[in-house]
């Protein structure tokens, strides 16, 4: 095989988004492939090496559909190192309840869904794939990301290069509208100074750069930040040694329109900038 290939392989759980990755993958001039038996790809690699395609990159997705696929994962794509074959694994994850709704609307039934129970089959599903997210390269749990924002996640993870198998989820929200029950920490900016009380910032939102300005003109907005930055930096590389693969912060302010979103937002930069896998989300920006 005289060209260098990149192999991206996309698996994880039914209902996680692969098929949105893929499309995606060939948008970035990937040739895409999807459903195919790990231990076929060396085959598909070698045919179209051999064609005219000047692509040196693919994309696959490898799931449940073929469970043969399951055991002999790793071998089969290990193999394909000594064949000037450089892969990567993106692995797709997402909660229970969203891989129900997901399933709900679109109306297909899950591949293990044997007795027509969705929830046993996602158990089932996790289970199986545990072995493979642990030693993915990539991982994104997609439970609160619109397609836009997973293809925003995927195109920036796949253009950088950032090979990390971790992600930080920061999820800006209002008290008033409820705690946000599933995050591992959560942080109350209620203290700081609010842009409610602002008319001409009240009808606007975090994102604009007025209300962050006025956000910021508080003096211990930034001093708070900075504490916040090095406690979210400690625990998430401590959770990484353990393996721990999405931890999930919540910045919490009163209506989760203003001082949550300014700081989410900023948070995000920053960790970004740090080369970590950062996801942010809004839950009550619209909530009014």
């Amino acid at each position: 095989m005289d060209k260098k290939i990149k192999l991206l392989v996309i698996t994880g759980i039914s209902g996680a988004g692969k098929t949105t990755v893929l499309d995606l993958a060939e948008d970035l001039g990937y040739y895409a492939m999807d459903n195919i038996p790990p231990s076929l790809i060396g085959n598909f690699i070698e045919l179209y090496a051999d064609s005219n395609n000047r692509s040196n990159k693919l994309a696959v997705v490898v799931d449940i559909r073929t469970q043969e696929f399951i055991g002999n994962f790793f071998d089969d794509l290990k193999r394909l190192e000594d064949k000037n074959i450089e892969t990567k694994v993106i692995f797709l994850d997402a909660d229970n309840e969203t891989v129900i709704k997901r399933y709900k609307e679109h109306r297909r039934p899950h591949p293990l869904s044997h007795d027509g129970n969705i929830l046993n089959a996602i158990k089932e599903e996790k289970e199986k794939l545990e072995f493979i997210k642990d030693k993915s390269d990539y991982y994104i749990d997609t439970s609160r990301l619109t397609t836009h924002e997973l293809r925003n996640q995927v195109e920036k993870l796949l253009n950088a290069g950032i090979n990390r198998s971790s992600q930080l989820s920061i999820i800006s929200f209002g008290f008033k509208n409820g705690i946000l029950l599933d995050a591992d920490f959560v942080f109350d900016l209620r203290f700081l100074k609010n842009p409610y009380y602002n008319e001409e910032l009240r009808p606007k939102t975090g994102l604009d750069s007025k209300v962050r300005d006025y956000v910021f003109s508080d003096s211990e907005t930034e001093n708070y930040l900075s504490r916040l930055i090095d406690f979210i930096g400690y625990v998430f590389s401590e959770f990484e040694e353990v393996g721990k693969r999405e931890v999930t912060i919540g910045i919490g302010c009163t209506g989760g329109k203003h001082r949550s979103v300014v700081i989410s937002e900023e948070l995000a930069k920053r960790f970004e900038e740090m080369g970590i896998n950062v996801v942010v989300s809004h839950r009550d920006i619209k909530v009014e």
